[in-house]
């Protein structure tokens, strides 16, 4: 069974970075599109941003654009998610995904991700 664990989350104030890592464990003979989800408390689940299986397309959500970069290193079975230019509305839960389908390219949407992990915290505050 595939598990996910998120790392690196922690406190940061505004402007600061940093580099959340979703690392695979279990099955992991085949590579899954995987997606980073925020939550936080009071609000719904936001997708952030999706890596591909082999890495070659991502997608992200408007309000990170040019600020966060996903990426992924299949050798070590693991997604990163490098987030600058921290804003205090990006505090929250935030949680990967993996997507089973096998079919190309990745989606935001929470409903055709199969594992999640625990979620790592993030807070953006002075």
């Amino acid at each position: 069974q595939l598990q996910l664990v998120e790392s690196g989350g922690g406190l940061v104030q505004p402007g600061g970075s940093l580099r959340l890592s979703c690392a695979a464990t279990g099955f992991t003979d085949d590579y899954y599109a995987i997606a980073w989800f925020r939550q936080a408390p009071g609000k719904e689940r936001e997708g952030v941003s999706c890596i591909s299986s082999r890495g070659d397309r991502t997608n992200y959500v408007d309000s990170v654009k040019g600020r966060f970069t996903i990426s992924r290193d299949n050798a070590k079975n693991t997604v990163y998610l490098q987030m600058n230019s921290l804003k205090p509305e990006d505090t929250a839960v935030y949680h990967c995904a993996a997507d089973k389908s096998l079919l190309a390219g990745c989606f935001m949407t929470s409903s055709v991700y199969d594992d999640w992990g625990q979620g790592t915290q993030v807070t953006v505050s002075s």
